[in-house]
This record gives structure tokens, C-alpha cells and sequence, in this order.
């Protein structure tokens, strides 16, 4: 052995010799934090559970404008909100939606859906949903019953698909999808796209058989707060086949691009 290497050896056991003496003197130095001013008095494991708000049952609510918004080159507005009261695994759904035409006359044209649902998670991220369908506006009314899903799929992309019944042996279907491109952490981008389809035609409500009408929107906004955003963007709209022969009898266009500018509230 090298007298390097013996005197390498020599000063780690040296090291290691005095490594108790340490750590008894950062003991010695430690100082414990102060009790508690305010101890818990002892409890039972639901009680510090409920304390802790950690129930899997625990109920809460939320309320969202999820668009709000004006045409800008039409008199007209559309709206989307929703509001749900329940537990992670069970919840109750109000949902509206709808388009407002010509809004300062009294012959404004318009379409609303309201959608009572009870909505259950059956797997991480995705629930079904079962409920009811009223629709409203210009022409006469129409009540559902629909069942659907509704989740996150791959890549984020928030899908929605439901089915449903009505009288006189109607049925139809409703496809979306929606996604959100974080530009900035405050600036996103979302598309999203609607598509309906109904098994057969109903002039009065100018919808026509198949795929009876498609919608597409684009639109930026800004979150000033995560609670309320400003948002601009486009919508195109087209209806197809019988549902584009009706529109035009009543005077309507079958195609439509319009420029938007709108809020997104929700607490």
C-alpha cells in the first residue's frame, strides 16, 4: 500500500470517528417549534375525516356561463350555462342553451334547449348521464329522453355524446367535442364542434333527417381572473340536406359565419 493511499484511509476513519459527536451536537442545537395554540382534542377516525373534508360523499355546487355572446355584425345572441349540485360520483344537471335572432322585433326568431340530467361517474373521467330534453322557441315544442356519456378522451379533448327519444317516434343524437390550447396562462384557445342528427324530418322546427345541422366555433379569450373571461371568435354553422330546404322555405340562410364577441363566467 502506497503511503497515499494509507493516508487517505487515515483521515476517512478520522471522519467517520467523529461523525457521532456531530450528529449528537445538531441534536443538542435543535430547536422543536412551538405546541399548538390551539390543540385538537382527540377524535375518531369519521370525525377527523369530516374535518378534513376527505368524504368521497361530500357535496358541493358550481354554476357556469360557459358563453355569453352577441353577434357582431347580427342582432342576435347565444348563450350556453349549466349548473350541477352533487358528490364526486353523483350529480344533478341544469343545462340551457340556445340563439336569440332579430332580438330587438317582436317575429325574432329563436331556439332553446333545456336538459334536466342525473349523472353518474363510472370510470376515471367519464360519466353517464340519463335525464330529460325540452326544446323550445320558434315552432312547436319537443320532449326527450336521452342517455348519454360524457369525459375527457386522449390528448384532453372533452367529448359528449348522447342519444334520445321523443314522441310520435322521433329520435335523434348529439355529438361534441371541445379542446383548449393554453397559448399563454392566461390567453387559450378553444375550438369546438356540434353535430345533430335526428331519424326523421320535423319542418316546423326545420330539422330534416340524418345529420340535420353542424356547428363549428373558434374563439379566444383572456382570463383576466379563472372566474371570468372576455372572448372573441367565429361560428360557422350549416345545415344539411332536408334540414338546409327548410331553412330556406322560412327565409333562413343554410350557411352561416359570424363573428362573435362574448364572456365566460363561472363560480
Amino acid at each position: 500500500m502506497s503511503a497515499n493511499h494509507a493516508a487517505r484511509c487515515l483521515l476517512i476513519l478520522l471522519s467517520l470517528s467523529r461523525l457521532p459527536t456531530a450528529l449528537a451536537q445538531e441534536v443538542d442545537d435543535h430547536v422543536p417549534p412551538d405546541p399548538p395554540a390551539q390543540p385538537m382534542a382527540e377524535m375518531s377516525e369519521a370525525q377527523m375525516a369530516d374535518v378534513m373534508q376527505m368524504h368521497d360523499d361530500a357535496l358541493f355546487a358550481m354554476f357556469k356561463l360557459d358563453q355569453f355572446e352577441r353577434a357582431v355584425d347580427a342582432n342576435a345572441i347565444a348563450w350556453e350555462v349549466e349548473a350541477w349540485y352533487g358528490s364526486d360520483f353523483d350529480k344533478l344537471w341544469l343545462r340551457s342553451e340556445g340563439t336569440r335572432e332579430n332580438s330587438s322585433a317582436e317575429n325574432g326568431r329563436s331556439d332553446l334547449r333545456t336538459e334536466l340530467i342525473w349523472n353518474h361517474a363510472f370510470a376515471a373521467f367519464w360519466d353517464w348521464q340519463l335525464g330529460g330534453r325540452h326544446d323550445s322557441g320558434s315552432g312547436p315544442t319537443r320532449d326527450w329522453v336521452g342517455f348519454g356519456v360524457q369525459g375527457l378522451a386522449p390528448y384532453w379533448i372533452e367529448l359528449q355524446a348522447t342519444a334520445y327519444v321523443g314522441e310520435q317516434g322521433r329520435s335523434a343524437a348529439r355529438l361534441r367535442a371541445e379542446y383548449e390550447l393554453l397559448l399563454t396562462q392566461k390567453l387559450i384557445l378553444q375550438p369546438e364542434v356540434e353535430l345533430n342528427l335526428y331519424g326523421k324530418d320535423d319542418p316546423r322546427r326545420e330539422v330534416g333527417a340524418g345529420l340535420s345541422d353542424a356547428t363549428f366555433g373558434l374563439r379566444l379569450r383572456y382570463e383576466i381572473r379563472r372566474e371570468f373571461a372576455p372572448y372573441v371568435g367565429i361560428v360557422w354553422s350549416r345545415r344539411f340536406g332536408d334540414a338546409a330546404d327548410f331553412a330556406r322555405a322560412a327565409g333562413h340562410d343554410a350557411m352561416d359565419a359570424q363573428l362573435v364577441a362574448g364572456v365566460r363566467v363561472w363560480f
